[in-house]
């Protein structure tokens, strides 16, 4: 089978890749991740990708567009539901790609995560899969992650902080900000 792998980051790569091959599939990685935030992080993600597929001798495809505008500018109306948006944005390049290069399928490293939304992530890659007439090959790769994510820590691989967009990254520090009191009333009477 001739699979094109649509890799988020290295770490969440390397259970799915190590489990494609044990399957006797060599996946070709495909960099397409417009939706990563702020360019700094988009570039470290993009960077240690580069070098492990180097290590791992893994054919990387590269469709290198940073795109905050226009991230922001399709979710700003919804920023809570932003997910979607992004994993369709994502999705649709792989399915499109995979099409134009005659791969048999696509799939997605962003499988792995227990973080995503994997119903949701499905659906998306089935949609795109029946609009490019290509077939979304389905793996739950979360019984992996850990295990991944252990070896990519012992390899020393970056590891990001949150999922990828400039709201995820906001989320990861209001959530860990402890609640403040209301400032106190000033009374301009006394």
């Amino acid at each position: 089978m001739k699979l094109l792998l649509h890799i988020c980051c290295a770490p969440c790569s390397v259970y799915c890749i190590e489990s494609l091959r044990a399957e006797g599939i060599e996946p070709v990685g495909f960099w397409y991740n417009p939706t990563i935030h702020p360019y700094t992080e988009y570039r470290s993600r993009r960077d240690c990708l580069r070098d492990y597929a180097r290590q791992i001798n893994l054919t990387l495809v590269e469709q290198d567009e940073y795109g905050l505008r226009e991230f922001v500018a399709a979710v700003a109306q919804d920023i809570e539901h932003r997910c979607g948006h992004c994993y369709a944005v994502r999705l649709e390049q792989a399915a499109a790609y995979a099409a134009e290069q005659g791969f048999d399928a696509f799939t997605t490293t962003l499988l792995v995560s227990p973080y995503q939304n994997h119903e949701l992530l499905i659906k998306t890659g089935e949609a795109a899969a029946q609009k490019y007439g290509v077939h979304f090959l389905y793996r739950d790769f979360r019984v992996g992650f850990r295990q991944g994510q252990d070896k990519a820590r012992e390899q020393g691989l970056y590891m990001q902080k949150y999922c990828g967009c400039i709201f995820s990254e906001e989320d990861r520090y209001i959530k860990k900000r402890p609640l403040k009191k209301p400032p106190a009333q000033i009374n301009p009477t006394k």
